[in-house]
């Protein structure tokens, strides 16, 4: 198996299980070893009362987007510590798109930088997720 192909085996079975993430409408675009793009277009009920996409949901896109790329080796992670920096606002209608990217993995320790961007480009806001490697795979392999 392909580093690629066990990232999208890795993400279809994550995928299977993550209510959240379609329950709030996400949609995954790519994912590759140490990566991922998902995608989400801004609806009322992701809004606040200041008429912009609540930063919850920003964070809930870019939370998702790492974890599918810190899980894309098979490897059952979950996250350690996340931040996030809100660039500028969304707005209703605007398609969000996070890309996830792996900067470093050390032992059972990753690094995974998210930029969340608008249908403009326009950056809305950057992530960091530091990861955690646990016991259990999310699918099995055989060798062949």
């Amino acid at each position: 198996m392909t580093p690629k192909e066990r990232a999208k085996a890795s993400a279809v079975a994550m995928w299977a299980g993550d209510g959240a993430s379609n329950w709030m409408g996400m949609s995954m675009v790519e994912v590759d070893e140490g990566r991922a793009i998902l995608q989400l277009t801004v609806e009322q009920h992701h809004c606040n009362g200041h008429g912009i996409c609540h930063g919850g949901v920003t964070f809930s896109l870019a939370d998702s987007a790492f974890a599918f790329a810190c899980n894309s080796r098979n490897q059952a992670t979950v996250a350690q510590h996340n931040t996030i920096t809100y660039i500028a606002p969304s707005r209703l209608g605007d398609t969000l798109t996070a890309t996830a990217c792996e900067v470093s993995l050390i032992g059972r320790n990753g690094v995974y930088d998210v930029q969340v961007i608008n249908q403009d480009g326009t950056v809305t806001a950057e992530f960091r997720g530091l990861s955690r490697a646990i016991q259990g795979t999310l699918f099995d392999e055989v060798d062949p």
